[in-house]
């Protein structure tokens, strides 16, 4: 079981002189039993690759090593780039007026609401329940937009997609 970001099943099998190797990306929240890893390999060891890496959270079996690169860049590096967001929003907080402490509770209070969300209702129907025509949501959300907070986050999968290729 490999976990080397973007180091190729065949470059393990030549350096590791063995016949079954098993990539796997754990990420951050392993620490507290809820990682999100993502796996691929010889197929004869997906079912103990699961139960090995289950007991840190979730796991999810991909078809080809190209899939597990691009969910290196996502479910990988991930937390790094929810964190950027959790900062930036309770940063915004302070910069408006709340104290520290407060901005820094009410951003944890949304992560953890979310977390439990996002795992029924698909993002854009969250968004719509939340964005009202012309509310503070609506605002915000645009305020992202012209900053081009989605582009973002969409070519930092992309560079984190093709760093793995490199290594």
């Amino acid at each position: 079981f490999s976990v080397l970001a973007g180091t190729s099943l065949e470059k393990l099998k030549q350096h590791l002189n063995t016949q079954a190797v098993v990539r796997t990306m754990p990420n951050l929240a392993a620490s507290v039993g809820r990682s999100m890893t993502t796996l691929t390999g010889d197929m004869g060891y997906k079912k103990e690759a699961e139960e090995l890496l289950g007991a840190i959270g979730e796991t999810l079996w991909l078809d080809s090593e190209k899939e597990i690169d691009i969910a290196t860049a996502l479910a990988g590096s991930g937390p790094a780039y929810l964190a950027l967001v959790a900062e930036a929003l309770a940063d915004g907080a302070v910069k408006q007026g709340l104290k520290r402490e407060h901005a820094m509770a009410a951003m944890r209070g949304l992560f953890s609401g979310f977390g439990e969300l996002i795992q029924e209702v698909h993002p854009s129907l969250l968004k719509d329940g939340v964005m009202s025509p012309g509310g503070t949501t609506a605002a915000g959300y645009a305020a992202l937009e012209d900053g081009n907070a989605r582009a973002a986050f969409m070519n930092a999968i992309e560079e984190a997609y093709k760093r793995a290729k490199e290594l």
